[in-house]
């Protein structure tokens, strides 16, 4: 419990970032919003507690919110697939007026919409395992880059 929390956090941050139209861009440099849902998560748990968090700690906190954020991005994505598949249609068959479109390009306009949830699925079994990795690897840079400053409460005075 001590984990699901802040890596929920993380995972939803991971889920929706990566399922929201252009936004989802972000992903392509370097999977960020898959790193930035495992720091988050580490940046969480660190917040939520007074020891500092170990690498350890913080992979598995970003593995979780990788893996949450998968499915979170699975129940989002879906949905926006079927809305935006007919503005899509659109777009493709007012581009394919304007002159010579590539016969792959004109092939995917003519895909039925449940076609694209079948590709929707496919990118899901495969982003699991990226996310899974990317992720821990962002909970594990978390707790580098949030880790709590340790003080001494003693302080050293020379003797005058």
């Amino acid at each position: 419990m001590k984990y699901f929390q802040p890596a929920l956090i993380g995972g939803v941050v991971l889920g929706v970032l990566s399922a929201l139209p252009i936004v989802n861009f972000g992903n392509v440099c370097c999977c960020l919003w898959v790193v930035s849902g495992g720091a988050v998560a580490a940046y969480t748990l660190q917040q939520r507690q007074s020891t500092v968090v170990t690498p350890g700690e913080g992979a598995l906190v970003g593995l979780l919110a990788g893996v949450l954020g998968t499915f979170i991005y699975l129940l989002l994505s879906v949905p926006i697939s079927l809305l935006l598949a007919p503005f899509e249609r659109q777009l493709l068959e007012r581009l394919a007026t304007f002159g010579n479109m590539p016969p792959e390009l004109r092939e995917y306009a003519n895909r039925p919409a449940g076609l694209r949830v079948l590709t929707v699925l496919f990118d899901f079994v495969i982003r699991f395992f990226v996310d899974a990795v990317f992720s821990t690897i962002g909970g594990v840079l978390g707790t580098v880059l949030f880790a709590k400053k340790t003080s001494s409460a003693a302080i050293d005075i020379p003797p005058t």
